[in-house]
């Protein structure tokens, strides 16, 4: 899955050019051509699609990546992860003509090590998708008390795949502190596994509407009526995966990772990715620091263009690119996405 706009990432991440399409983990690669590498052993290039958005599906074709450009699949219009896989659904049903078809579906914008591990949970999980017919996702066991992930709910139950108690909300601190504690709750990692024909019967139970228009979709695709299938798909509600599906089933299950794994969610994931320097900054593109510490000052535009100079601040985010400044404290970096929203408010142009 990569249409997502990325806007806790502004400035340098925009709407042609979203996170996904930066190079935020490593200096040589996107976080996608990364996400593309780390299945490529399991899964081979033909069989590797990219789920996006229509504004972003040239860039994808642009940016060169080694599977087929047919692959690069763009929903029409916008309506959540829900919708999304509803169009997943309906494409792949068409092409494959078969709903035995096995997903794995990905995101293409998390920092994932332990390449090995995640294709080994990869393939636990499609193989209790298959065996039980089931709804599989991962679900990382928290190492700290965070507030930016929901959580995922099991019982005393063993084995690969466990049973779903239930899907948490975001939590506040002391509750995101109890989750950790109990040792039963797990991160959701937003990585799904199930075949076409589990995903479909289980929307007709929970959102009929969803399977219904995957059919609808899938019969107009078969037709080339692309007209059809846009009327088709804007029925659909905004809702997430996780509402619509997820959360309803009775036929969840998950399974632990068992590799290291990072959200990459907002500007302060860079202090896990990346190394400090000896007073804890996180720097890049040549800025004059002086008393600074603890801080994230990225200078995208260059030195050459645009001179960065930061003093005596603690705890600082400063991002420059090439028409825009963010400054904020680092606590304050899950709200950067407001700023983007405002400005399109605005009608300032941010692509």
């Amino acid at each position: 899955m990569a249409g997502g706009s990325g806007e806790r990432f502004w400035p340098l991440s925009r709407k042609t050019r979203p996170k996904q399409l930066l190079r935020i983990a490593s200096a040589t690669q996107t976080l996608i051509e990364q996400a593309i590498d780390r299945i490529l052993p399991l899964v081979p290039a033909e069989h590797v699609y990219i789920s996006t958005t229509t504004v972003l599906q040239q860039a994808m074709i642009d940016a060169g990546l080694p599977i087929p450009a047919e692959n690069i699949l763009a929903e029409p219009a916008r309506r959540n992860t829900a919708g999304c896989l509803t169009w997943v659904a309906a494409a792949l049903k068409e092409r494959y003509a078969s709903e035995n078809v096995a997903l794995a579906i990905l995101t293409s914008d998390h920092l994932i090590g332990a390449p090995d591990k995640f294709r080994a949970c990869i393939t636990t999980a499609l193989d209790a998708a298959e065996q039980h017919a089931a709804l599989v996702t991962l679900g990382v066991r928290p190492d700290r008390p965070e507030t930016g992930y929901g959580y995922i709910e099991v019982g005393d139950e063993s084995g690969p795949a466990r049973p779903v108690h239930r899907f948490r909300e975001k939590p506040n601190r002391d509750l995101a502190e109890d989750f950790v504690a109990s040792g039963r709750h797990f991160w959701n990692s937003g990585m799904f596994f199930w075949t076409i024909g589990t995903f479909l019967s289980q929307m007709r139970e929970v959102s009929p509407i969803h399977a219904e228009v995957t059919a609808t979709v899938c019969d107009a695709m078969h037709c080339g009526d692309a007209a059809k299938a846009l009327a088709e798909f804007e029925r659909l509600p905004n809702i997430s995966i996780d509402y619509a599906l997820l959360e309803r089933s009775p036929k969840v299950l998950v399974v632990e990772a068992t590799f290291p794994w990072d959200d990459v969610g907002a500007w302060d994931a860079l202090e896990r990715t990346r190394t400090p320097d000896a007073d804890g900054n996180i720097t890049e593109g040549e800025p004059v620091l002086k008393d600074v510490r603890s801080s994230i000052v990225i200078n995208d535009a260059g030195p050459d263009r645009i001179a960065v100079g930061v003093i005596g601040v603690e705890n600082l985010l400063v991002i420059v690119s090439s028409d825009s400044v963010l400054v904020c404290p680092k606590s304050e970096a899950q709200e950067v996405r407001h700023i983007p929203r405002e400005l399109e408010k605005r009608g300032c142009k941010q692509t």
